[in-house]
């Protein structure tokens, strides 16, 4: 399941696991730890060599129970450090270097295997697993997609605010060199803009039971 930031992709992908009795991975939280681990190191997101230079020095293990969904780093839970403000103004640059992504591509592979699972991301039905017999493309529009977020932040930030910080990383992650966000030529697309996460999560299993 692939799409932009706010578009509800972690919701609905845990939901319909838990309905289907699968694995779930979030693939984003991945990019989102090395991050999180590159900032705490002093290594500035913005110089690809620099990052290309240790990204692949933590090591990561990401849990894929739906029900207890989270991610360490070097042995240490930093489910909710990730997701900082701090680390979502740096994700974008950090995942648009190759190294990073040729290292999480390859962990992320390995923890698909054989299969039984939901992944979300950004290009999942692109390169993680272009064989995936179900390939869900989830979008919003921009305003829904800003509303949800500013929800989730709990009056932290405006809804102005995420729109912009929206915008800004729907560009950069579409139009990156390695790997950028596409909707796959095979994918199905669920605007999900007026749906509530239910309705989102019947209209996937709906399109699992077609497909599979």
């Amino acid at each position: 399941m692939d799409g932009p930031s706010g578009s509800g992709k972690s919701s609905a992908s845990r939901g319909v696991a838990r309905a289907l009795g699968l694995r779930y991975l979030d693939t984003g939280a991945m990019y989102r730890a090395i991050t999180w681990w590159l900032l705490r190191q002093g290594v500035d997101p913005a110089d690809p060599a620099a990052v290309a230079g240790r990204a692949a020095e933590p090591v990561l293990d990401v849990a894929t129970d739906p029900d207890a969904p989270g991610i360490r780093v070097d042995g240490v839970d930093v489910s909710a450090e990730i997701r900082t403000q701090e680390v979502t103004a740096a994700v974008s640059a950090v995942s648009a270097v190759p190294e990073v992504r040729a290292r999480l591509v390859a962990e992320q592979r390995d923890v698909i295997g054989a299969g039984d699972i939901v992944v979300e991301g950004r290009d999942i039905g692109t390169v993680v697993a272009p064989a995936a017999a179900v390939k869900i493309y989830l979008t919003a529009s921009p305003e829904a997609r800003a509303l949800r977020r500013t929800a989730e932040l709990s009056g932290t930030t405006t809804v102005e605010a995420q729109r912009a910080a929206m915008a800004r990383r729907d560009t950069l992650d579409s139009t990156r060199k390695a790997d950028p966000l596409v909707m796959a030529a095979d994918a199905v697309e669920l605007d999900t803009t007026e749906l509530n996460l239910e309705e989102v999560i019947s209209e996937v299993l709906a399109l699992v039971k077609e497909r599979t």
